[in-house]
């Protein structure tokens, strides 16, 4: 099953939640496809927010009914972003019906399971992406280019900050993964997507200061640091919790010089006054600060199923990346620095 350039490619949306409704506003807007059906727990949400858009074409569906949108002929995809415990039955059920899958990290919970998605992947000859979406910012790749251009000369050290903005609901995270699957996962594959290579030795501290985020044996607040072959080394620091706004910034320090990415604000506007200097606060959440990147993903997979974009989010990079985000809950969990082994 495949879709031609001069024809829509008809969607399943599975899950409206945070990133869903991010997924469904750039679906609705991107001529290359045809939004079908979304598959939710909640379809009363479901149908309110389609009579909102005027959607009379879109049908819901609950999840016992998701068979509807693997058997329609008319459905040559379909995108992930339900509950991260939901993703590998969805994926693997869209491949078995010849669907290509965008699919919300993780793409399983367990790192066999990510091998046998991309395993059925193969089997179908159907696309699997893993939507690692900071490799489509600007600003990311920007830094990557310039790093692999050798602009700032050999690599010493590489940071990035990433603390949330607002603190995501407990119920959302309850499910999501946790802290190092969820959220730390995305610098991870930044920082070895800038580099171009995968550490070798990983040392991890976190803390918990949010009650309910500690019920679920969780962390909020978590120190990273990676020792890559060459000698690199590279510090990420992470929070649930940046009540001015989301925060999120890169540097590489080389021998020839630095490169960094600041933190965007809305409008670029900074003031000079008696009172003080002042800016704009940063960008509100994710869907704000990752518009571009996100928009950038699904028109990425669109030309993967056409046959016009080789996929650049590969297999063995997502599965490299679910293993080392265990091995920073190891050291976490253990206190001590892990060996880091892909197989």
């Amino acid at each position: 099953m495949g879709s031609r350039d001069d024809e829509p490619i008809g969607l399943a949306l599975f899950g409206l939640g945070r990133a869903g409704f991010v997924h469904f506003k750039n679906v609705i807007n991107n001529p290359r496809c045809r939004l079908k059906y979304i598959v939710d727990e909640d379809t009363t949400k479901v149908d309110a927010l389609l009579s909102r858009y005027h959607l009379t074409d879109v049908k819901s569906l609950s999840p016992n009914s998701a068979a509807t949108a693997y058997d329609d002929p008319c459905v040559s995809a379909v995108i992930v972003s339900s509950p991260t415990f939901t993703h590998e039955e969805i994926v693997q059920s869209a491949l078995n019906h010849g669907q290509g899958v965008f699919c919300e990290k993780p793409v399983s919970e367990t790192i066999q399971g990510t091998e046998a998605c991309y395993q059925a992947a193969e089997k179908a000859r159907r696309p699997l992406l893993c939507s690692f979406n900071r490799r489509f910012d600007p600003s990311v790749q920007g830094i990557r280019e310039r790093v692999r251009s050798g602009e700032i000369g050999k690599v010493h050290v590489i940071k990035t900050c990433s603390r949330d903005h607002p603190l995501p609901e407990i119920q959302f995270l309850s499910t999501s993964g946790g802290m190092f699957r969820d959220c730390a996962v995305h610098d991870l594959d930044t920082v070895c997507w800038i580099l171009g290579e995968y550490p070798n030795s990983v040392f991890v501290r976190a803390t918990v200061h949010d009650e309910g985020i500690a019920g679920l044996n969780d962390v909020d607040t978590v120190a990273i640091v990676m020792t890559f072959p060459s000698g690199i080394l590279a510090l990420t620091d992470l929070s649930r919790h940046a009540t001015y706004g989301y925060d999120q910034r890169v540097e590489v320090n080389g021998a020839e010089g630095m490169i960094m990415s600041e933190n965007q604000v809305p409008h670029g506007i900074v003031g000079y006054t008696k009172q003080g200097i002042y800016s704009s606060v940063y960008k509100h959440s994710f869907p704000q600060r990752y518009a571009e990147s996100y928009i950038g993903a699904i028109d990425h997979f669109f030309s993967v199923l056409q046959g016009t974009e080789p996929i650049i989010v590969k297999r063995d990079e997502t599965i490299k990346v679910s293993i080392l985000a265990a091995a920073c809950e190891e050291s976490y969990r253990t206190g001590l620095p892990v060996n880091v082994i892909y197989n």
